[in-house]
């Protein structure tokens, strides 16, 4: 079976999100900027999932590995299939906000 196929089916290998971002990559909160001045995980770069195709300017470096986060998980997965399809190579849907947090101690 193919990668891409494993992909689409969610059966695609796991990735450790926390060896990723103790490798420096970016977390992505895709919330809106009034979720994300409410609580985020320092560092990460905000921008919502809605105005993703009018900042890819802030993200220059399409190989650069993101990690996309947002309330829930849905959110992030949209942004990370966005990004994708546009080119990026190292994308990975981190999921809520706070379970990242928590389970990287960020």
């Amino acid at each position: 079976m193919s990668d891409t196929i494993r992909k689409i089916l969610g059966m695609a290998p796991s990735v450790d999100l926390g060896e990723l971002i103790k490798n420096g990559a970016t977390i992505l909160d895709v919330r809106t900027k009034e979720e994300f001045s409410q609580g985020h995980i320092k560092g990460a770069l905000n921008i919502s999932v809605d105005k993703l195709p009018q900042n890819l300017s802030k993200l220059k470096n399409k190989e650069n590995t993101l990690i996309t986060c947002c309330a829930s998980g849905m959110r992030s997965a949209s942004a990370k299939a966005f990004l994708s399809s546009n080119g990026y190579t190292n994308v990975y849907n981190g999921g809520s906000r706070i379970s990242l947090k928590r389970k990287y101690d960020l």
